[in-house]
């Protein structure tokens, strides 16, 4: 029968914290009814992928973006656990509900602080990478997208320029919102302490993969995908 992974990264030097997420987070989907069983693994958890996966798994990478990690590596990583064939999935950082939550999620927050979100500034954080420019590419799209939403909507990158302190320094009125899929060791040391550091006092919001609507919207990608491949 097939089934669908969702995958992610995971935590080398611990993997059990984020493997046991990424199997609550599987659960939470399965309960949307996405046409299939579903099931977790992370890349760090040893076994985890053998265990899970098959040639005829559908496979949803729990990643924010799409470039050599999503189309190399993880299919490298299944052929080495036997499923070479399993059906690889466009990973969640591509949905197309995604930009409307972003936006939803940030309004309700400057809401929260009493403030018009027209007169308010989004900052995005993501992970950024000096090797690869897919979390940059896809950070400045989304910024782009919702751009007219807010009074303006800046981004900062752990990992390349321009940094999260630095991007985050002098907003006044601004929200904070994560584009991280979970939250691992980036979203609980590196984003805070460039916020600390940047004197950000806005709202600082969870990661948005960890928003209580994206079982459902993860869901509705498994239906659609199942649908596509009758």
């Amino acid at each position: 029968m097939r089934r669908a992974v969702i995958v992610s990264h995971g935590q080398p030097g611990d993997p059990g914290p984020q493997q046991r997420a990424i199997e609550e987070l599987a659960a939470r989907v399965a309960d949307h009814d996405p046409g299939c069983p579903v099931l977790g693994a992370t890349l760090a958890m040893p076994g985890a992928l053998t265990e899970t996966c098959d040639d005829d798994s559908l496979i949803y990478p729990m990643f924010m973006a799409e470039g050599w990690f999503t189309g190399s590596e993880l299919p490298r990583r299944l052929s080495a656990a036997g499923a070479a064939n399993a059906h690889v999935m466009r990973p969640f950082g591509t949905d197309p509900a995604l930009p409307a939550l972003i936006v939803a999620k940030a309004h309700e927050a400057a809401v929260s602080m009493g403030w018009h979100p027209q007169e308010t500034t989004l900052l995005l954080t993501a992970h950024g990478s000096q090797r690869s420019q897919a979390s940059f590419h896809i950070t400045h799209a989304l910024a782009d997208l919702i751009a007219p939403r807010f009074a303006r909507v800046v981004t900062g990158f752990v990992e390349q320029e321009p940094f999260i302190a630095k991007a985050a320094s002098g907003l006044g009125q601004a929200v904070s919102l994560p584009l991280f899929a979970l939250r691992a060791e980036h979203v609980l040391d590196d984003l805070p302490a460039a916020l600390d550091e940047a004197g950000f006092t806005g709202p600082r919001l969870p990661p948005i993969g960890l928003a209580p609507e994206v079982p459902g919207l993860i869901a509705a990608a498994i239906r659609q995908e199942i649908s596509n491949l009758k």
